[in-house]
């Protein structure tokens, strides 16, 4: 099933689509918890995400959204879980764990791969920050609290999402859930 969203205007409105996998609703809760407890509050304009592109081009919206039906419709959700948080230098964030989303990754960056930008090309590291752009202490410190006692878990990836990025909070382009 696929939530349609309004279609971008041409011109100096133009902007890059990201795309990213979305978590059910307990587990997007408790990850935009943590966000909210450690992300630095004038740089937190966004939900917690799992990005899986950063910068298509504009013009492609109706295929990225040919694609994500494609990968989505009648297709089980994949299996994922949560693991370690590691370190971002100057921020936190926990690995996302999943070969099914791995391969769905792959398919999608070979049907882009004539658009990809350098930082989609490289290599994909599934995650989702919690803290960025504070001091390193700060973050070895988050890290180290984080660590402590962690376990890993299923997390559960319902669906794929597009959105336009204009700078600020995303504006959503489609959304399309896999079957239950």
């Amino acid at each position: 099933m696929s939530e349609p969203a309004p279609t971008q205007p041409p011109g100096p409105l133009a902007a890059p689509i990201i795309i990213a996998a979305v978590f059910g609703k307990a587990d997007q809760a408790w990850f935009d918890q943590q966000r909210a407890a450690h992300f630095p509050p004038e740089r937190n304009v966004l939900a917690a995400h799992l990005t899986m592109f950063h910068h298509l081009p504009p013009s492609m919206a109706a295929e990225v959204k040919q694609r994500l039906i494609a990968e989505t419709r009648g297709v089980p959700a994949p299996a994922a879980r949560v693991e370690a948080p590691f370190s971002l230098g100057r921020g936190v964030a926990y690995r996302i764990a999943s070969d099914e989303l791995w391969a769905i990754r792959a398919r999608l960056a070979d049907g882009f791969a004539g658009v990809l930008t350098p930082q989609d090309q490289a290599g994909w590291r599934p995650h989702v920050t919690v803290q960025n752009k504070v001091e390193p202490a700060v973050a070895r410190a988050l890290l180290a609290q984080l660590q402590g006692g962690f376990r890993p878990r299923a997390v559960q990836i319902t669906g794929l999402a597009a959105y336009w990025y204009r700078g600020g909070p995303w504006e959503l382009l489609s959304r399309h859930m896999f079957s239950a």
